[in-house]
């Protein structure tokens, strides 16, 4: 399998005949080997240049990690996203979150430095 780390765009339209096949939902897991059970799963579902993701569940005792996020902010670098917005519960309230998809040459975000 295939572990890319530089983000090339994908097309997110393929046409064979008469039809266009759009790609507009995508199921992550994961796993390091495809068929393997795997440890994470979530759902993307794209609209225009945005995505929601949906249903993001870990197995119990493991967390969304840093290096997760990289990999989420990866793909939606490559199917050309501009922002990606979330759900999640913090004190027992859910909030709607939207992130800025960074430029593909840029994946840490922008410093602000401040005067002390």
């Amino acid at each position: 399998m295939n572990s890319d780390s530089t983000p090339e765009a994908l097309s997110r339209f393929v046409q064979i005949d008469q039809w266009i096949f759009e790609v507009k939902s995508v199921r992550a897991i994961r796993v390091n080997d495809f068929g393997k059970p795997y440890s994470a799963i979530a759902n993307l579902t794209l609209n225009g240049n945005s995505a929601y993701i949906d249903g993001l569940l870990t197995r119990e005792g493991e967390d969304f990690t840093r290096e997760d996020y990289q990999s989420f902010v990866k793909m939606s670098q490559k199917l050309g996203l501009d922002t990606v917005n979330f759900d999640r519960f913090k004190q027992q309230r859910r909030v709607s979150d939207t992130v800025k998809v960074p430029a593909i040459d840029r994946i840490k975000p922008d410093l602000k430095l401040v005067k002390a």
